[in-house]
């Protein structure tokens, strides 16, 4: 197993702001998340939020196995966060700025033009643990707040940052980015998300990869 570039059992919180650990202070963009995702869940009534709806919408079936990917994007985020956090700080850094940026610019949407999804089926086609799982996720998570996707736009995001990590071989990255097609679908195909929410994130990545990701790019093409 590779050792950690990394040493976490030195880390003070009065180390916070040294080099070796000044990574880390970007994961206070989560609590700034979590803190405007309860105003906008809370505050911002269904009745004041514009449906959101497309073509698209019906023609893709619900289909609870989307679960599957859809939840598993929480453990693709933790993994993903950790991984970086022990064995390539730089991008470390980069996925949580990409994840700050679509946050603060999806809680801005949110909140200047909300948004709310009809589609949730009212009685489930079947009845399974799969269906079980979906409807404790309708419980509490609101159908308000949805455009543009967030599951979406972190999932891209993921992508990104993996596709540039030179120490994982290219069938890890394959993997994350065939998961990252899933979990993108799965939003659609378990109706938390209309498909005009997929593709609203994904003006929203275009910026985030800008901000997050432009020093790697401008890397990039002075060796072209």
């Amino acid at each position: 197993m590779r050792a950690p570039v990394v040493d976490y059992r030195k880390f003070r919180l009065s180390k916070l702001k040294d080099p070796e650990f000044s990574h880390l202070l970007y994961l206070l963009g989560w609590v700034v998340y979590f803190s405007l995702y309860f105003l906008t869940e809370n505050l911002i009534p269904a009745e004041n939020c514009t449906p959101v709806h497309c073509w698209l919408d019906e023609i893709i079936p619900f289909c609870e196995y989307f679960i599957i990917p859809y939840v598993g994007w929480y453990l693709l985020i933790v993994v993903s966060l950790l991984y970086f956090a022990l064995y390539n700080p730089k991008n470390f850094k980069r996925l949580q700025l990409f994840i700050i940026v679509t946050q603060l610019v999806a809680m801005f949407i949110y909140i200047v033009y909300p948004t709310r999804q009809d589609l949730r089926p009212d009685v489930f086609p079947r009845e399974n643990f799969f269906t079980d799982v979906i409807s404790f996720l309708y419980a509490f998570d609101t159908n308000t707040g949805v455009c543009p996707s967030l599951h979406v736009a972190y999932s891209i995001g993921i992508a990104s940052v993996w596709l540039k990590e030179k120490s994982a071989r290219w069938y890890v990255k394959a993997l994350v980015v065939i998961f990252v097609i899933f979990v993108c679908l799965s939003t659609m195909f378990i109706k938390q998300h209309s498909a005009v929410d997929m593709f609203a994130a994904f003006p929203v990545c275009i910026l985030a990869e800008i901000i997050a990701c432009g020093s790697y790019w401008k890397e990039k093409f002075k060796k072209a």
